[in-house]
């Protein structure tokens, strides 16, 4: 596949077949995602990968605590701030409304949106879940990098017609996770993701988030015009 359309193709799958992916495969596109950049190399990433009897067993924890906790544990860093600008938080806006809007669930109906919500603690039935970890001490520059390495496996996934999703929301339980996965102190987690192959028919895989176009944020100087460009 080539990386423009694995590019273009990525997006956030949540429904998921239950067909397993290898050991192999997975092994394949972290490794591959591997050759992602990092400042002096550093390649400040931690990778856990479950499926089978492992990833049940988180699932059934999750259950559990999710319906214990449904705002979660607290987090160890803060996705949001607590005011969003514009027009950042109108984009944050217009894409919950597209989630939901694709499951026919209305703004006020807060039951149906938590057990939507809910379903990330499932990674969306994917067959395989992986968490990215990070040390507490790094600075602003290895979040950088993870996040380019994250983005990397998702790429990479396409070229094995694999569908993924970034989750962030497990950060919300980040304690239940570092202790079920016997995670080092001194480590932070970053985000989870689902693997797995897209279930195509499922309501909430057919709509896609929208991008601003180039013009809006991209400023170019120096540049000779091309050949469009000239009378």
């Amino acid at each position: 596949m080539d990386v423009r359309e694995a590019v273009a193709s990525r997006y956030s799958c949540r429904a998921f077949l239950p067909d397993p992916v290898p050991e192999q495969v997975v092994r394949e596109i972290v490794q591959a995602a591997a050759r992602a950049p990092s400042a002096g190399n550093m390649q400040p990433w931690l990778v856990y990968a479950l499926t089978g009897k492992r990833l049940e067993q988180l699932k059934e924890l999750m259950a559990a605590r999710a319906g214990e906790l449904p705002v979660g544990e607290g987090t160890d860093y803060q996705i949001y701030q607590s005011h969003v600008n514009q027009p950042y938080r109108s984009r944050r806006f217009q894409v919950g409304e597209m989630l939901y809007h694709s499951l026919d669930i209305e703004r006020e109906d807060k039951p149906a949106r938590y057990r939507q919500y809910a379903r990330n603690f499932q990674f969306f039935d994917a067959p395989v879940g992986l968490f990215f970890a990070r040390e507490k001490s790094h600075g602003v520059a290895q979040w950088a990098d993870i996040g380019g390495f994250l983005q990397t496996v998702m790429v990479v996934a396409r070229a094995y017609g694999l569908h993924t999703c970034a989750q962030q929301a497990w950060v919300s339980f980040h304690k239940t996770i570092h202790q079920f996965l016997n995670m080092s102190d001194h480590m932070m987690l970053y985000t989870g993701l689902s693997l797995g192959y897209a279930d195509e028919t499922a309501a909430i895989n057919q709509w896609r988030a929208p991008r601003m176009d180039v013009a809006e944020f991209l400023v170019m100087e120096g540049f000779e015009p091309g050949p469009s460009d000239r009378e």
